[in-house]
C-alpha cells in the first residue's frame, strides 16, 4: 500500500469519499497532516465488555450478539422514526432503539453479530439501550482494534454531515496509510519528560488503549507546541539582538520639561513605562516592547513621549504611529497636537481621505497626500501618524527612528514586517506595540514571549470610577428610564450586541442573543422613538455607490462624536474606536457572551470625560457561574486580575481564540501548565546555548520552518 505523505491533499486521501470534502475542508481539514492533527475533543470508555444477563440500569458498556429481530415504525403524532432491534448472546437478549435515524434499519440485518456499546436505562421493567454505537463485528478483522465500539472511542470536533463516526473511519484508514513522523524533540528531553515518539503518540491520541496512553499522548503534543512557540521567540529575541539600531539620547532634563508642560500628571506606571521604553530605545538593538494598559490609562502619551524625543536634537530621526481606523488615527493626531504644542518638528496625518500637519503653537495646515509625502520622505515631518496607509509603496521615510503600532494583532504580519526592515540594510528601527486587551501572566509568557513587557495598571489621577451594574429582564424597563434621563441630560449611549443577525437555530431559546439589527429597530421604533438612533457594525453596506462600507462605518462614527446620535447600537467594532468623552453609558446586552477582557474593554469607551459614567451588563442567563463571571467585572480591582479571572473561568482557548492564535486545543490548555511551559523554556535556552543555529538540530530547525509560517500570534 503506498504511503501517505504528509502534504497530501485531503482529495488524495483513498478512504475520503467526495461527498465528504466540503465537510471536512470546513474543519479546516486541507491535508493528511490536518487530518492527523484533527484531535479528539473527548473519549468514551466503551472498553468493557458485558454479558447481556450482567446489565443494570445505568451501566455505560459494550455487547456483542447476534441480532435477531430488526422493525421498524413511524409514529403518527411526532412523525418519528423507530428502529428496534433485539441483539441475544449465550446469556440472554436486549432491545436496542434509535430514534429518526432510519437508515440504520437498512444497515443491521438478522442474524449477523454486532457490537453495542452505549448506556443502559429501565422502561416498563425491561432493560433497553438507547441509541448506542454500533458495529458490525464480523468488520472487525482478527486481531484488529474496533473503530467505535468496544475501546476507548475518541469524539472529534464535528460539523454537519460529518459526525465522530466518519471521522474515525477516515482518520484510521489514513493513519495506516501515513508516513512515518520525523522526531524532532531530543531523546534526552522524551525521557526525562516521561513522553512518547511523535508517531507513538500521533497513534495513542487516536486509538489508545487505555486513558494513561491519552493523557501521555497529550502531554507530548502540549509540550511540543509550547516547545517550538518557545523556540520561536527565544529564536527572534536572539536574532533581533543581532540587529543594529540607532541608539537614541534621552536627556532626564528634556525629559521633566515635557513632563511639567502635561495638564496632568503622570501616574508612576506611566513614568517606569516610558523609563523601561528610554532605556529600551537608548540601545544599539533595535526595541520589541508592547506597552500594554487600560482603555484610557494614558498608552498614546507615553508613546507620543518617546517620539518627541526621537525627533529631538541630537536624535533627529522620524516616528510614524499606525493605528487599525482611520477614526483612531485622527484621534492619535487629535491627542499629539493637543498636548505638544510646542513641537515644531512635524506631526502629519495621513489617511485614504487627507492629510493634515501641525507644526506647534496651533500651527495647523491642511495640505495635499502628494505634499505630505514628499515632505515624509525630505525628513521634513517627524511624527506621522496613520492607518495601514503609511505603507503605500510611494512613502518613503528619510530615517524612521521608532514604529508604533496600535493594537497590533489587526495588522498583517506582512504589514508591520515591511515597516520594520533594515533600511538600507544597515538600521531597523525600534518597535514599539499598544494593546488595550489584557492579558494574564502565563499567555505573556507565551503568546507574546518575543516582546519586552510594559504595563500601564493605573487609571489617570481624578479618573472616576465607572458605575457598573447588572441588569435583569425584570429591571429592563427601569434601565430603559434611566439612559432616557442620562440622554435628556445631554449625554449619549453606546449599546453592544454580540451578533450581527439572529441564528434561526438558537430563537427563542436560553442562548437567544439580541442581534444588532432587531436591536436597532426595537430601540428605535418601540423603546426610544423619540431619540436619535444609529447603528453600526462589521458587515454593514455602504450608504451609496460613492462611499465605501469603510466610509459609512467611519461617517456614523463621526456623527456619534459630533453628538448627532443619542444611542448607537454596535458589535464589537466598538472594542478598539474614538473617544466620545460625552458617552457616559455602555448598555451591552447578552453581557455573559462575551469574555471579561472584551467587557472591560467595552465599559472603557465610557468614562472618559467630566460626568459619572454608567457600564449596564444586560443578561437573560440565570446560570450560577454566568454571574460569578459578571460579578468580576464588578469586584475586580484591575484589568489584569480580570483577565487572570476570565483565563481561570473560560480557558485560553476561548479567552485567545484559536483562530487567532493557531494553536490547537491541546497546547492551548498547557498554557496554564506553568510547570510545562517552565520546562519548554529551559530546554529551549539549553539547546540555543549550545546550537544557536539549530545546525545539530536539522529536523527541528525543519519544524520550527513551519511552525513560524503558520502561527502568528502578535
Amino acid at each position: 500500500m503506498p504511503q501517505l505523505k504528509l502534504d497530501t491533499p485531503i482529495e488524495d486521501v483513498p478512504s475520503v469519499q467526495k461527498r465528504f470534502l466540503p465537510k471536512l475542508k470546513r474543519l479546516g481539514i486541507e491535508t493528511v497532516r490536518d487530518l492527523l492533527w484533527h484531535f479528539p475533543a473527548r473519549y468514551e470508555d466503551w472498553s468493557e465488555m458485558s454479558d447481556i444477563i450482567d446489565l443494570k440500569s445505568g451501566d455505560e458498556k459494550t455487547i456483542q450478539g447476534i441480532i435477531q429481530k430488526v422493525r421498524q415504525t413511524k409514529t403518527f403524532k411526532r412523525r418519528m422514526f423507530i428502529t428496534e432491534i433485539v441483539v441475544a448472546d449465550k446469556t440472554g437478549s436486549i432491545r436496542a432503539v434509535w430514534f429518526n435515524q432510519p437508515y440504520i434499519g437498512q444497515i443491521l440485518k438478522e442474524g449477523k453479530l454486532i457490537n453495542l456499546s452505549g448506556k443502559t436505562a429501565l422502561s416498563k421493567n425491561e432493560l433497553y439501550m438507547s441509541n448506542p454505537i454500533y458495529e458490525m463485528a464480523q468488520t472487525i478483522k482478527h486481531g484488529d482494534t474496533p473503530r467505535h465500539t468496544a475501546r476507548i472511542v475518541p469524539i472529534y470536533p464535528e460539523t454537519k454531515g460529518l459526525t465522530s463516526r466518519g471521522i474515525r473511519f477516515i482518520l484510521l484508514s489514513a493513519l495506516e496509510q501515513a508516513e512515518k513522523l520525523k522526531e524532532f524533540i531530543p531523546v534526552n528531553i522524551l525521557k526525562e519528560l516521561d513522553i512518547p515518539e511523535i508517531n507513538i503518540a500521533i497513534h495513542n491520541i487516536h486509538i489508545p488503549d487505555n486513558t494513561t496512553q491519552v493523557t501521555l499522548a497529550k502531554k507530548r503534543f502540549a509540550f511540543q507546541d509550547l516547545f517550538l512557540l518557545q523556540l520561536k521567540n527565544e529564536s527572534e529575541k536572539r536574532a533581533l539582538k543581532r540587529q543594529t539600531a540607532t541608539a537614541i539620547t534621552s536627556k532626564p532634563q528634556y525629559i521633566e520639561a515635557i513632563l511639567k508642560s502635561l495638564p496632568f500628571e503622570f501616574t508612576d506606571s506611566q513614568r517606569t513605562a516610558l523609563d523601561e521604553i528610554l532605556g529600551d530605545i537608548g540601545e544599539r538593538h533595535p526595541m520589541n516592547r508592547l506597552l500594554q494598559g487600560d482603555v484610557g490609562s494614558g498608552k498614546t502619551i507615553v508613546a507620543g513621549i518617546s517620539a518627541v524625543i526621537t525627533a529631538d536634537k541630537p536624535n533627529m530621526l522620524q516616528s510614524v504611529f499606525m493605528a487599525p481606523t482611520e477614526i483612531l488615527a485622527r484621534q492619535h493626531y487629535k491627542t499629539l497636537s493637543k498636548f505638544f504644542r510646542t513641537f515644531t518638528g512635524g506631526i502629519g496625518l495621513i489617511t485614504s481621505k487627507e492629510a493634515r500637519v501641525f507644526y506647534g503653537d496651533k500651527s495647523e495646515t491642511k495640505t495635499t497626500k502628494q505634499e505630505l509625502i514628499k515632505d515624509i520622505s525630505a525628513g521634513s515631518i517627524k511624527i506621522i501618524i496613520g492607518t495601514h496607509a503609511v505603507l503605500q509603496k510611494n512613502i518613503e521615510f528619510k530615517n524612521l527612528g521608532l514604529i508604533v503600532v496600535d493594537e497590533q494583532h489587526r495588522f498583517g504580519v506582512k504589514q508591520r514586517a515591511k515597516l520594520t526592515h533594515s533600511e538600507n540594510g544597515k538600521f531597523s528601527p525600534h518597535f514599539l506595540s499598544m494593546s488595550a486587551t489584557p492579558i494574564p501572566r502565563t499567555l505573556m509568557m507565551t503568546v507574546f514571549g518575543n516582546l519586552d513587557i510594559s504595563l500601564i495598571n493605573e487609571l489617570p489621577i481624578g479618573r472616576r470610577q465607572i458605575i457598573t451594574k447588572i441588569v435583569s429582564n425584570e429591571n429592563r424597563d427601569k434601565a430603559y428610564a434611566f439612559i432616557r434621563g442620562e440622554v435628556r441630560k445631554g449625554r449619549q449611549v453606546f449599546v453592544v450586541c454580540p451578533r450581527i443577525e439572529e441564528n434561526p437555530d438558537t430563537k427563542n431559546t436560553v442562548w437567544d442573543v439580541k442581534a444588532v439589527e432587531t436591536e436597532y429597530k426595537k430601540l428605535s421604533e418601540r423603546v426610544f422613538p423619540d431619540l436619535r438612533i444609529g447603528m453600526i457594525h462589521g458587515k454593514m453596506p455602504a450608504k451609496s455607490s460613492s462611499k465605501s462600507a469603510e466610509e459609512s462605518k467611519e461617517e456614523i462614527m463621526r456623527e456619534f462624536a459630533d453628538g448627532k446620535i443619542d444611542v448607537l447600537v454596535a458589535t464589537s467594532v466598538i472594542e478598539v474606536g474614538i473617544d466620545i468623552p460625552n458617552a457616559t453609558i455602555m448598555m451591552i446586552e447578552g453581557a455573559e457572551r462575551f469574555g471579561l477582557a472584551q467587557l472591560y474593554q467595552f465599559r472603557g469607551r465610557v468614562g472618559r470625560g467630566e460626568h459619572q459614567s454608567f457600564c449596564l451588563l444586560f443578561t437573560d442567563s440565570e446560570t450560577k457561574l454566568a454571574h460569578k463571571r459578571l460579578n468580576s467585572l464588578i469586584t475586580a480591582k484591575n484589568s489584569f486580575e480580570l483577565a487572570e479571572k476570565d483565563l481561570e473561568l473560560r480557558g485560553p482557548g476561548e479567552f485567545l481564540g484559536e483562530s487567532q492564535s493557531g494553536l490547537p486545543d491541546i497546547a492551548m490548555n498547557a498554557i496554564q501548565n506553568p510547570e510545562l511551559l517552565k520546562t519548554a523554556e529551559i530546554k529551549v535556552k539549553e539547546i540555543l546555548k549550545e546550537d544557536p543555529e539549530l545546525k545539530s538540530h536539522p529536523i527541528l530547525k525543519e519544524y520550527l520552518e513551519e511552525f513560524n509560517s503558520k502561527i502568528h500570534l502578535e
